[in-house]
């Protein structure tokens, strides 16, 4: 390369002697490329050249990023867990292109010989090798060729340097030998540091000053350094800096707060309108509504956060107002429309009505007997046909026909209210109209006939149906035989203790825990009462109804989900408003239902409404467990007139009753009376009971009524009976009355009477009655282990549907869950409002008590935010299926979606899940102001959220809602703790990272830390080393937060599938 640059001179000769005044120089720069080896001239008074001096700068330059270059690979392999791109992190350090005037500095002071000074790779290597074999102090290395007990020269106390020998080459990419550095030693160079046990100078990286130091006289240190002279060398000077490592051991390297160094020898105090942060190499303009005084280290930026607050609050303002407002202007609107429906529908009613009654008036004397007959034989012909009950099929088929004829047509809201109100008002005048008729085929008449053929007619019959405990093989039913009609309705009543709720249980398939012996048969076939569950309504005996959603809301809410898919709107607002006005709410109709904390309707409209919630859905059998409980004789004969409605459709109706009043008492059609024991006393018309008792000597006596007279014979209480036969007696002689076999132990058997009719007695006396704690305590385990496999068989029974609806698929009903939940939230916005207020404060009370540290990266203040969010939103997330057990057991016993309801209810949650972050951030971001960005914390604290509620999720619904809460409180201060604790073994390891807050602590740091860089670099790879994170490893972190998310959200709902009660 020099020969061919002799030859270009030569011929460019000419052009060169021209230029004599640069000729000087090209020459000099040409031999320093092409002879000088690394740094050694030999002609020292060149240095002083203003226009060489640069050019010998750049050379040098170049040399020391070869150098430093060369430590890049090992950087990326050792230190890859605190390193994300090893070029862009050496750069940030040592890339000191834009100013290097402390490389020419040091070429003055050293005259020349600085590249004999800068340590070569292998000393580098062996000074970071400090930091990784976890040094115990930095500042003092291990042994060395040139620094060790027998060879200490001055060049080895820290903050000194020297030189290689001039005849020995020196090759600074030598990362595995020591030159011999011991000649011409010297205080090392500003811009550079000299470690102890060391005689080669490591340039200081960016973000660094690292001036000379000056003698404390008072103090013997030299400051800004912490080292002292080495005694007993009294022409030993001060040198330059002595160290870099970490913030805490060698704080006094980095450029202070509040000021900003453009190279490692300068330090320039920061402007007003700009921050500086501790080991800054610029000013970094503040943002605007912030106050920058000269020398500010951070921002103020309590005013963005008061702005996000803000924003945060406008914004759920207004989609509360809005929602709220535009609910408010549907249901104005919808009222006004029905109520408009409704005088139409009335005053056309009228008019016909008086038509009606002319056009009788003239025909009366000529056709008003035959007329009557038409009806009676059209109501008998309808009922006798080929088949005794309609099939679903044909019901199925005549219900497509109709919705097809109905989609023809697409009608408005108002016209839709209008036909259904005066297809009602046409019902009521029917109903009104023939009143006084008694002829059981009257229900049949054309009025009725296409409600009815909707209907799938099943009859229930019974036979030797007996049910046990299996815990303790107690008898709950014994022998019961019987049949329930269809258009009839059948009361259930006995004394406490007889069985009625077990009767009722048994025959809708929802006895657990027990065994279940005899047949149960549906329109003669023996099927499971599970097939046909879509067509059959159970009411509860407690009113299980949504408090905080209006009366119309929890009807139109069955409506919609349990009616069939394909059926019309016109059609189901028939349904809906059929079942509010038969049960009289329509003056509560858009009243909230209300809870025990906040009222609402009263208790008697309340019952009703728990009974239209099943009425609502057209049931073929309606069973009902003590409806009239609690309600006045208006509110029971109300609820009873709305039954008789439903039976007279074609509806099974069997009800639990307790003591009803004899009026009540007249208007049901059938009576099942149990013993005490489950055994039959009497099943049959209830107009025929009195005649039954009497023919046994039991005789109800004047202004008594009859039921409650019957109940007491029962119970024992009435003991002057002027009969043979005892009330023990009773159930024998029903069984003989019917027909039916007597058991052996009930044949001429006081002692097996007893035992029958005691229901504390069990049935198995052979068991020893001393049995041994330890027998007890495994029948318990035994009997408890078997409940709960019953339970979780029975909650994943699949029976094959024979009811022939097909009601709305997951994707609807997840829509209608969806809804209702939403109406549910915006009217619980106090509560809401109350949940983001705690977050706010504690982000304000954490961001103002704990400062972003830089030494951990803000680590103990992210600690503090994992336990406070964590512990705030598992609670609030409890909400979600704690106070909704009971709905959703009742939801899914009906055939409803729980796949819908679970994934509805987290969409819901998922707006929480975006929004509590915010309201937390910012406070304690703006407070603390760390130099993480705010999205960064913003996406870890939105999938900290997302994880901690679906854990919130399986504690709500495997636990009760003390013992949920508890474990709420207590989970993420145990479980952040355990992440927190060294990991000195592998298990505490494998433990740690099972722990949700060990990664997202994890994520927090590693978001922070990336912002570390330059002369923070030790300082970023010592915390993370010590705290095992990987930089790497962000993504992973997020990734793992919110498949923990996703498994608790599936254990969750599998608990739903199994915890649920059917």
């Amino acid at each position: 390369m020099c020969l061919l640059l002799r030859l270009k001179m030569s011929v460019n000769r000419p052009y060169l002697l021209k230029n004599a005044a640069n000729l000087r120089l090209v020459i000099l720069v040409l031999w320093l490329v092409c002879y000088v080896g690394y740094g050694q001239f030999e002609d020292t008074h060149d240095f002083n050249n203003p226009a060489a001096l640069p050019l010998f700068t750049q050379m040098v330059y170049r040399k020391l990023c070869n150098s430093t270059a060369s430590l890049s690979h090992e950087l990326a392999t050792r230190a890859k867990f605190c390193v994300k791109d090893p070029d862009a992190d050496w750069n940030r350090a040592f890339n000191f292109s834009t100013n290097l005037d402390f490389l020419s500095s040091c070429i003055k002071k050293t005259q020349g010989d600085i590249g004999r000074r800068i340590c070569t790779a292998a000393e580098m290597k062996f000074y970071l090798n400090a930091f990784f074999f976890k040094s115990s102090n930095p500042g003092y290395l291990q042994q060395n060729g040139n620094c060790n007990l027998t060879s200490w020269v001055s060049g080895c106390e820290p903050g000194w340097a020297c030189s290689i020998d001039p005849t020995e080459q020196v090759v600074l990419q030598n990362s595995t030998d020591f030159p011999e550095r011991t000649r011409n030693c010297m205080s090392c160079c500003e811009g550079f540091f000299c470690p102890r046990g060391l005689t080669c100078m490591i340039p200081c990286p960016l973000g660094a000053h690292c001036p000379l130091a000056t003698l404390n006289k008072r103090t013997s240190l030299c400051e800004p350094y912490t080292y002292q002279l080495p005694p007993g060398r009294p022409n030993h000077t001060c040198g330059g800096a002595n160290v870099w490592a970490d913030i805490r051991s060698s704080g006094e390297v980095f450029c202070s707060a509040g000021s900003y160094c453009p190279s490692t020898t300068r330090k320039l105090a920061c402007d007003s309108g700009n921050y500086c942060r501790m080991g800054s190499t610029s000013e970094k303009p503040c943002f605007k509504l912030t106050s920058c005084n000269p020398n500010t280290a951070n921002q103020n930026m309590h005013a963005f956060g008061v702005m996000v607050i803000f924003g945060v609050i406008t914004i759920l303002l207004i989609i509360y107002n809005c929602s709220d407002q535009i609910l408010t202007t549907r249901e104005k609107r919808q009222a006004k429309s029905r109520e408009a429906a409704v005088k139409k529908a009335k005053a056309h009613q009228r008019w016909k009505v008086a038509r009606t009654e002319i056009r009788a008036q003239i025909t009366r004397t000529f056709s008003g007997v035959k007329e009557t007959h038409k009806i009676l034989d059209r109501g008998y012909s309808s009922d006798v046909g080929i088949s005794k009950y309609s099939s679903p099929e044909s019901s199925s088929a005549v219900q497509s026909s109709n919705e097809v004829k109905d989609d023809k047509i697409k009608k408005s809201s108002s016209q839709i209210l209008k036909d259904a109100y005066s297809q009602i008002e046409k019902e009521k005048a029917m109903e009104l109209e023939n009143k006084d008729l008694t002829f059981s085929g009257l229900v049949n008449m054309a009025t009725y006939s296409e409600v009815r053929k909707r209907r799938t007619l099943m009859e229930l019959s019974f036979k030797d149906l007996t049910l046990t405990l299996k815990s303790n093989g107690k008898h709950l039913l014994r022998c019961v035989t019987g049949t329930m009609k269809p258009s009839r309705i059948t009361a259930v009543m006995g004394p406490s203790g007889a069985g009625k709720t077990s009767l009722l249980s048994a025959l809708a398939g929802k006895a657990v825990g027990c065994s279940l012996s005899g047949l149960i048969l549906i329109n003669g076939k023996q099927e499971s009462i599970h097939s046909y569950t879509k067509i059959i309504g159970f009411v509860p005996q407690d009113d299980i109804v949504h408090g905080n959603l209006t009366v119309e809301e929890n009807i139109w809410f069955h409506a919609k989900s349990r009616l069939p898919a394909g059926q019309s709107k016109g059609d189901k607002v028939l349904v809906v408003e059929r079942v509010i006005d038969s049960l009289g709410l329509q003056a509560v109709r858009s009243c909230l239902v209300g809870t025990v904390e906040k009222r609402g309707i009263s208790g008697g409209q309340r019952k009703r409404v728990n009974v239209g919630l099943e009425m609502v859905m057209e049931p073929s059998i309606l069973f009902l467990d003590e409806p009239t409980s609690g309600l006045d004789s208006a509110s029971s004969q109300l609820l009873l007139k709305a039954l008789r409605h439903e039976a007279l459709e074609g509806v099974n109706v069997c009800m639990v009753v307790h003591q009803p009043s004899y009026t009540l008492f007249r208007m049901f059609q059938d009576l099942v009376l149990l013993a005490k024991g489950g055994l039959t006393v009497y099943h049959g018309p209830v107009k025929e009971v009195e005649e039954y008792f009497s023919g046994l000597g039991i005789i109800v006596p004047e202004r008594i009524n009859p039921p409650d007279y019957y109940i007491d014979v029962l119970e024992g209480i009435v003991t002057d009976l002027n009969s043979d036969v005892g009330y023990k007696e009773l159930p024998q002689r029903w069984m003989i009355h019917k027909g039916y076999s007597v058991p052996l132990d009930m044949q001429n058997n006081n002692s097996a009477k007893d035992l029958v009719m005691n229901p504390d007695v069990v049935s198995n006396t052979s068991c020893n009655a001393e049995q041994t704690f330890v027998r007890e305590l495994w029948g318990d385990v035994n009997s408890n282990f078997r409940m709960h496999s019953d339970k979780i068989r029975h909650n994943f029974l699949q029976s094959r549907d024979l009811s022939c609806r097909r009601n709305p698929s997951i994707w609807p009903q997840y829509k209608y869950f969806l809804g209702r939940i939403a109406k549910q939230r915006m009217r619980e916005a106090k509560l809401q409002a109350t949940d983001y207020l705690i977050l706010l404060l504690a982000g304000a009370c954490l961001g103002s008590l704990i400062k972003a540290s830089d030494e951990s990266f803000g680590a103990p203040g992210y600690t503090y935010t994992i336990i406070a969010v964590s512990l705030l939103c598992k609670i609030a997330a409890l909400r979600s299926f704690s106070l909704d057990k009971l709905h959703y057991w009742r939801e899914s016993a009906s055939g409803m979606s729980s796949l819908a309801c679970f994934l509805a209810k987290d969409t819901i949650d998922c707006f929480n899940t975006l929004v509590k972050p915010l309201v937390y951030l910012s406070i304690f971001y703006f407070f603390t102001n760390p130099r993480s960005t705010f999205f960064d914390n913003y996406i870890v604290l939105v999938c900290l959220v997302y994880c901690v509620t679906g854990i919130a999720y399986a504690l709500a619904i495997f636990l009760q809602p003390g013992s949920a809460q508890l474990v709420s409180v207590l989970l993420p201060v145990v479980l952040t703790l355990v992440a927190t604790q060294p990991k000195n073994s592998e298990a505490m390891k494998i433990i740690a990272d099972l722990c949700y807050p060990k990664w997202a602590l994890e994520a927090f740091v590693i978001g922070n830390a990336e912002k570390y860089y330059g002369v923070w670099m030790i300082t970023r790879c010592g915390s993370l080393m010590k705290s095992g994170y990987d930089i790497n490893k962000w993504n992973l972190c997020i990734m793992i937060l919110l498949l923990i998310g996703v498994v608790t959200r599936n254990i969750a709902f599998v608990g739903m599938l199994i915890l649920q009660k059917r």
